[in-house]
């Protein structure tokens, strides 16, 4: 059987649709030692946020490099020790308040990808700072259908007074196209699918259609999917099949969960369409930025567990507290526990996603291979507010240019901006500064 060669661009169409594609064995090039680099899987990059800090003593291994042990807050990433590394030491000075009072919840959301100070007001003239993201974006955007994605759990606003002056637009945003536009993240799992597999230019006709017939993206592109499958080899149909049967059932999740939406009782506000759950929204959501790095739809994304400051209990953990109030737990051992499970369970789901990208082959290695992922908040001891040593996880080895399995400490007010500029390297964004980064962390180097 003849095999066609395919572009990595490749998109099955259908009524205004597109639907991206795995890399398959077709997409690679022909056997040369020449020609395999153009085609590596690209280096994908995403910032997952959470508020409030952490318990910094249950968060910190207590031994440095490979042989390190994993804290009892991070043991869920256990499957993972091998693929990531702990951070420790790192900064973000200009989350401090420099003048300006108080207001760390909104600095530290505001100041942790951007590196710059947020000039305080609770009117429209916000200013912050290009946050790494979209420094990112604005360098390799162009080569896939979104530029970025920002996703988030929790509705946020951009007008008013969220924390002690600061407007709310510095607490609700971690992502900024410039100093004074935050980009909006979107918390709606169907408008995000939407936006994968949708069309700018869809006739508002073609949605209607849509909607009228309830019908699968898939149902759409079949005709294109069939035509492709006559092409390829064994291998890349059954690999197609299997995208095809994941893709189906993200989209039954999605379904599912605005049908849940929808049964809540009348006097019960929940905005529609989102998962009541926590837990269940909270895998959707990786599960979309997954096949979105999957299917190349873009390479660069954020994603706020909750909005600076968030007061959210966790009852799954047994902890009907608020988040925020817990995080002022002055020294009460009681209070800290609380805050130890949340913080557990939130790394906990943090693994759900790593393990979802390592089950995706992709090139030699997995989607995680060729991602950098970091997890973190801008905060370290939300009791104190403080913006030093702060809680991160970098996973993925950026396709093999890290060496991980370590915990790595820089020693307590290094730039996090430095590491972001080491990260930028990868992605192929030639940025020479973020915030106030002093150089490259170049101790990550494989």
């Amino acid at each position: 059987m003849s095999v066609s060669r395919l572009e990595r661009r490749t998109f099955l169409k259908g009524l205004g649709l597109s639907l991206g594609l795995p890399m398959l064995e077709a997409m690679r090039p022909e056997s040369s030692a020449k020609a395999a680099p153009a085609n590596q899987p690209p280096v994908r990059m995403a910032f997952v946020f959470f508020p409030n800090g952490a318990i910094m003593p249950s968060w910190t291994p207590s031994e440095t490099g490979e042989n390190y042990k994993l804290s009892k807050t991070l043991e869920p990433l256990a499957d993972f020790k091998g693929d990531m590394n702990v951070l420790t030491g790192l900064a973000q000075d200009n989350g401090r308040a420099k003048g300006d009072g108080a207001g760390d919840h909104a600095r530290c959301a505001s100041s942790y990808l951007t590196g710059a100070h947020p000039y305080k007001t609770s009117g429209a003239d916000i200013r912050v700072g290009v946050s790494v993201d979209q420094a990112a974006a604005q360098k390799v955007g162009h080569l896939t259908k979104l530029p970025s994605l920002e996703l988030g759990i929790e509705k946020g606003r951009n007008a008013g007074n969220c924390d002690s002056g600061y407007s709310c637009a510095y607490s609700s945003n971690v992502s900024w196209k410039s100093a004074t536009t935050p980009m909006a993240k979107e918390i709606h799992p169907r408008l995000v699918f939407e936006r994968l597999f949708g069309d700018a230019k869809q006739s508002e006709e073609g949605r209607e259609r849509r909607d009228f017939y309830r019908k699968s993206v898939l149902d759409f592109v079949a005709n294109d999917a069939d035509k492709l499958k006559a092409k390829l080899g064994i291998t890349d149909r059954r690999k197609l099949d299997e995208y095809f049967s994941s893709v189906r059932d993200l989209e039954r999740r999605v379904v599912r969960a605005e049908q849940e939406a929808e049964r809540v009782r009348p006097d019960f506000e929940v905005p529609d369409g989102i998962p009541r759950d926590y837990q269940q929204h909270v895998r959707l959501m990786f599960d979309l930025m997954v096949l979105a790095f999957r299917t190349d739809t873009t390479r660069i994304a954020t994603f706020m567990l909750g909005n600076a400051g968030s007061n959210r209990s966790y009852r799954m953990v047994g902890v009907s507290d608020g988040h925020h109030q817990l995080s002022h737990h002055r020294d009460k051992k009681e209070l800290i526990d609380k805050i130890q499970k949340i913080d557990g369970f939130l790394v906990g789901e943090f693994a759900y996603f790593l393990r979802k990208l390592k089950s995706e082959e992709e090139g030699s290695g997995t989607l995680l291979d060729n991602s950098l992922i970091m997890y973190g908040s801008g905060l370290s001891d939300g009791n104190r507010h403080h913006h030093h040593n702060l809680p991160v996880v970098l996973a993925g080895r950026g396709g093999g240019t890290i060496r991980t399995g370590r915990h790595i400490s820089t020693g307590g007010e290094m730039p996090l901006n430095n590491l972001f500029l080491s990260l930028l390297d990868r992605v192929g964004a030639d940025v020479e500064r973020v915030g106030d980064s002093s150089g490259r962390l170049t101790v990550l180097d494989a």
